[in-house]
């Protein structure tokens, strides 16, 4: 099992939120997070289309999973989305999350939500702080 392994399963058994919106891994790895999640009825607005706090938890989840992967505790300092398309109920959504920069303090990230026609919903860019605490105690 790699580290960033390790790490999302350290991770992901206490993210209660992440579990309770349904997100599933499909990989990860050093500095990159692809997730999926299939849009429910309570994840919509008042228009019958998904809830953007929803595409940007989403977004969040794997940006929180790829810049940990790395061992070191990340917290965001700086996040911005844009949503270029909606979705709805039944739609299968693909969050895709890869380093731009990997800094000893700071690391980046953009984060793209596709849906199942390859179309992008939205693309999140988060910053980073890395903090000297290993996730996992004694794995760095």
């Amino acid at each position: 099992m790699t580290l960033a392994e390790k790490v999302l399963d350290r991770m992901m058994s206490r993210d209660a939120f992440s579990k309770w919106m349904g997100l599933e891994i499909e990989s990860v790895g050093a500095g990159t997070c692809k997730l999926k999640f299939v849009v429910k009825p309570e994840m919509l607005n008042g228009f019958d289309i998904i809830h953007g706090g929803v595409v940007f938890a989403a977004s969040d989840s794997a940006f929180a999973f790829a810049c940990n992967s790395h061992g070191r505790i990340a917290v965001a300092l700086d996040v911005a989305i844009t949503f270029t398309k909606s979705a709805k109920v039944g739609d299968a959504l693909y969050v895709e999350a890869t380093e731009q920069y990997l800094g000893n303090k700071t690391s980046l990230y953009e984060i793209k939500t596709l849906n199942e026609a390859g179309e992008l919903v939205a693309v999140f860019k988060g910053t980073a702080y890395r903090t000297s605490r290993p996730v996992i105690e004694g794995i760095s």
